[in-house]
């Protein structure tokens, strides 16, 4: 049993097409005054220059105003499909107001007719240029204008106009709009233009901004990120949107995901997956739903090593069969359990000697060899001393020793030297490293 892999990229924006008609479908509420606009000429004293109509728009829009409100009057008086036919009858006189407009009332008004009756005859290109028009007439109030920007945005992705959806939906999170799908229509439009990593950098300002006003993120925008940046194999930004995602919300499955996203883009070898499946087990990323962890325990097991690490590839078997994770039906598991439990007596009564003869050793290999043995045995002070040594002798490799250093300081409760000892990681650990450090953040933080 290898279980399956968390993370694959799926997860696509699903939905946005049905929430952008439904978000659309809404602009009626704005309080706009759809069939009754302001400045129709008829109190000319209440209205302002700016927001006077031209004459050739008052003489063709009059009429139609006209049919239109009685149009809107039947609104439940009817059947929905008798009501939407009546109003889908009424749009080819818009191009005679169309063509009249002339001033920015002019153009609001227009919009507004423009959105309400392609709604009515589910028309999404008559409404898109509604919401246009009304947008950019100058005339929407402004307490309105970032939520017609949305639904301006929504609309023009669905009808995969991407770059007029690009354009509002960031006006719309400039302005601080609360929608939360906003931001993960916004990425995804540069997605749809090949342009992911323009769609990342959007989803991380939009992230910014959020945190400045004090608002929540969503958990969806850092999935998104991941989805994202995965589908486009990106990796350095793969990994970003994993740590992004633990730092925010570190549940064991965002563990679990943000590890497999370090693994996957971060070319390790048996020395790193050991590590990994040290992360995982401290972070209960192997206490998640056993299909997604079989693959990690074999990883594990195969990492330590029971010939090397025999007391953890020991407890780690055992914790995989508890969970159903992995069974001794398969060979490999039970060999290694058999193996593990005939070792350990042996490894242990070793320890000592091998302290010794590192303490005398010229250089810190057997240091590091021997802090191995005694952070997979739970004794963390221990393995601080010999990594210490290690590191202090020289001839190692110097990340992995920095690495363990950094976990067995953490397993001793000293969060702050850990995030120290993470902080000096560089190469290809350093991801993890990273990854190790926000798990210091956070169980420190406890």
């Amino acid at each position: 049993m290898r279980g399956s892999k968390l993370f694959s990229g799926k997860g696509a924006v699903k939905g946005n097409a049905a929430r952008a008609a439904m978000a659309v479908a809404l602009v009626a509420g704005l309080g706009i005054g759809a069939g009754a606009p302001a400045a129709m000429a008829k109190d000319k004293e209440a209205a302002k220059p700016a927001a006077a109509n031209s004459k050739e728009f008052v003489t063709a829009a009059g009429p139609f105003q006209k049919s239109f409100n009685d149009w809107q009057a039947t609104k439940g008086k009817t059947d929905d499909a008798t009501y939407k036919a009546a109003g889908k009858a009424l749009v080819p006189g818009l191009a005679a107001v169309e063509a009249a407009s002339k001033t920015p009332n002019d153009r609001f008004i227009l919009g507004n007719w423009q959105q309400v009756l392609g709604g009515a005859a589910d028309d999404a290109t008559l409404q898109q240029k509604g919401l246009q028009n009304m947008a950019e007439s100058g005339m929407m109030p402004a307490d309105k204008l970032p939520m017609v920007q949305y639904f301006l945005g929504a609309t023009a992705y669905q009808n995969k106009d991407y770059p007029t959806a690009q354009k509002a939906l960031k006006a719309a999170i400039d302005a601080n709009y609360s929608e939360d799908n906003a931001a993960e229509l916004l990425a995804d439009t540069y997605v749809q233009q090949n342009q992911p990593a323009q769609g990342l950098e959007a989803l991380k300002a939009a992230i910014a901004a959020r945190k400045a006003s004090g608002g929540t993120v969503p958990a969806s925008w850092y999935k998104r990120g991941q989805v994202i940046a995965y589908n486009a194999k990106l990796g350095p930004q793969s990994i970003e949107w994993g740590i992004m995602t633990v730092s925010a919300d570190p549940s064991p499955l965002n563990w679990l995901g943000a590890g497999q996203l370090a693994r996957e883009f971060g070319n390790y070898g048996k020395e790193e997956s050991l590590d990994l499946g040290r992360l995982f087990l401290r972070t209960g990323a192997l206490g998640v739903d056993k299909k997604f962890t079989g693959r990690e325990y074999i990883e594990y097991i195969q990492s330590a090593d029971p010939r090397r690490l025999p007391g953890e590839v020991q407890k780690v078997t055992e914790m995989g069969i508890a969970s159903g994770a992995i069974s001794t039906s398969d060979p490999f598991v039970a060999d290694a359990l058999a193996q593990s439990k005939g070792r350990i007596a042996a490894d242990k009564a070793s320890l000592p000697g091998l302290e010794r003869d590192a303490a005398k050793a010229a250089d810190g290999k057997l240091a590091l060899a021997t802090g191995d043995a005694y952070l997979s045995y739970g004794e963390a002070a221990k393995a601080e001393a010999q990594y210490k040594a290690a590191l202090s002798k020289g001839g190692i490799d110097k990340d992995r020793a920095q690495m363990r250093l950094g976990i067995a300081l953490l397993d001793e409760g000293k969060a702050d030297e850990a995030k120290a000892a993470f902080g000096q990681v560089t190469g290809v650990r350093q991801p993890m490293a990273q990854l190790w450090s926000v798990y210091a953040t956070t169980k420190g933080a406890k």
